[in-house]
């Protein structure tokens, strides 16, 4: 199962980015995690289908209503197994 991680930059803490995110990851049949960075911005790790991973990184570029998106990383990473797709604190 590919996985992806991502970075999200731009203004994308305080708008629910997090909580829409999760809640499209797993609309997406997705597993993984999200959680804040320290630079304000937003980090993802995303294992799942392809294309399911394909549309998640559409909708990064995007995000919920409030967001401003400036910018998303991916790259590949090692496989992992995750329960669910969580929110990391």
């Amino acid at each position: 199962m590919p996985c992806r991680h991502y970075l999200v930059a731009g203004s994308v803490q305080g708008v629910f980015f997090r909580a829409t995110a999760q809640e499209t990851a797993r609309a997406l049949g997705l597993r993984g995690w999200v959680r804040n960075t320290d630079d304000g911005g937003v980090e993802l790790v995303a294992c799942g289908n392809e294309a399911k991973l394909g549309e998640l990184e559409r909708w990064l570029h995007r995000g919920p209503p409030r967001a401003r998106v400036k910018g998303v990383t991916a790259k590949a990473v090692e496989p992992e197994s995750f329960p669910d797709f969580a929110v990391r604190y």
